[in-house]
């Protein structure tokens, strides 16, 4: 975790208590950046989240997968000869 402190000084203790506040608010994220501006009695925080790995899942021949690589012969050719339609072309005729 990349942590910046701006105007200003701060304990590490005090940097220690922001952090396991942002870890009990978002139990589920890991944070990468953390950003403390000092202004005055206040402080701003800014900070940002690891991205999440997303696997893509989509229907193929009735089946939710995210990879065919289970799938047996027969269901492999039936994946590959699908009719792919592409969404970004238009026609319109009036």
């Amino acid at each position: 975790m990349k942590i910046n402190v701006k105007g200003g000084e701060m304990k590490q203790e005090e940097i220690n208590e922001y952090v396991k506040y942002l870890e009990e608010k978002f139990p589920n994220k890991v944070i990468s950046t953390l950003g403390l501006n000092i202004d005055g009695d206040f402080v701003d925080m800014n900070y940002t989240f690891e991205s999440v790995p997303f696997e893509r899942i989509r229907r193929i021949t009735g089946y939710l997968v995210g990879t065919v690589d289970r799938f047996n012969n027969g269901k492999r050719a039936e994946e590959h000869d699908r009719v792919k339609h592409d969404t970004n072309i238009y026609e319109c005729c009036i």
